[in-house]
């Protein structure tokens, strides 16, 4: 789906007209319109706010043009759900629920972090804890979070 038709499907789905959904993102009536024939896109601000009103991710509303990963666990987001939130209730597109809730990170250290994959991941393999731990510690070495 385009971005126009997503905004368009939401719109409709929250029973809301073009004037009321403006009202609600300070924005005019011709601008939802122009938004939901393909004309232009919301800006960054505006983007927030109707992710906000409809609770549902920035990259959902652009049609998911990009996969996310949580940048502290890898974990692959791929529903809105598993996203974090900011203390203001905004999405944080770059962590997942379990790694940062409320304005915190969950582990503090990457040791922390480590230990916990090695203690609740699945180990199809058989690897011994060093391989698991060297595995596991060379993919979060990858993400935003732990880079150094």
């Amino acid at each position: 789906m385009t971005t126009s038709d997503i905004l368009k499907d939401l719109r409709e789905k929250h029973h809301l007209t073009q004037e009321e959904l403006a009202e609600r993102v300070l924005v005019t009536r011709q601008a939802v319109s122009r938004w939901e024939t393909g004309e232009t896109q919301p800006n960054t601000e505006t983007l927030k706010l109707l992710s906000r009103e409809y609770d549902v991710s920035i990259n959902t509303l652009l049609g998911s043009p990009r996969q996310l990963y949580c940048q502290c666990c890898g974990m692959p987001l791929n529903e809105d759900q598993m996203i974090s939130r900011e203390p203001d209730g905004f999405f944080n597109e770059d962590y997942c629920k379990w790694c940062y809730a409320d304005g915190k990170f969950t582990f503090q250290t990457r040791d922390a972090l480590l230990n916990f994959l090695i203690e609740h991941m699945p180990n199809p393999e058989g690897l011994d804890v060093e391989d698991r731990r060297s595995q596991y510690d060379s993919w979060l070495s990858q993400l935003k979070h732990w880079k150094e």
